[in-house]
């Protein structure tokens, strides 16, 4: 049955996007502090997650050829996202902050859109039609949001670094 029911997780998954899109733009707008001792915190935090969970039940065959492009990909956007990041220096005190660009925010959308295109292929065929299973799928993912989250903060990080000499220096 393809009523209108099927739609309904589709439509919901994209009002709760709708909603926090105009949440992070309305806040987006303000500075945050940009504190460089800390930006390893979340790629480590996540890179220990996706080991205990390729650990847990690892990936089969060309699930791990899936699982390293995924990755490539993620670090190849999440250095493109980190770029979009808008990153100052204060002159007098040398404090960083930071502001998400709109382009920063247009591209995570891009990419939950591409995902929810993607689960809809995969669910309409596209998984047997690949050889491909849910697992095997989301290992894929753990490691595209891997790659973005390790990425973006190491760019922002060298970038930042790159200011704050720069400032210091004058």
């Amino acid at each position: 049955m393809h009523g209108q029911e099927g739609y309904t997780p589709t439509l919901i998954s994209f009002g709760v996007i709708a909603g926090i899109v105009a949440l992070r733009s309305w806040r987006g707008q303000k500075l945050r502090r940009l504190r460089l001792q800390t930006l390893w915190i979340m790629p480590v935090l996540f890179t220990g997650v996706a080991a205990m969970l390729y650990a847990s039940l690892p990936p089969a065959g060309w699930g791990w050829a899936l699982c390293l492009v995924a990755g490539a990909v993620g670090l190849a956007l999440g250095w493109q996202r980190g770029r979009l990041m808008r990153i100052e220096v204060d002159p007098i005190t040398h404090a960083l902050n930071h502001r998400p660009s709109p382009a920063a925010l247009f591209f995570i959308v891009g990419l939950v859109v591409v995902r929810a295109l993607l689960k809809q292929a995969m669910a309409h065929g596209g998984a047997t039609m690949l050889h491909l299973n849910a697992a095997t799928v989301t290992d894929a993912f753990v490691a595209l949001g891997w790659g973005v989250i390790v990425a973006q903060r190491a760019e922002m990080f060298l970038r930042a670094r790159r200011l704050l000499r720069a400032a210091r220096a004058v």
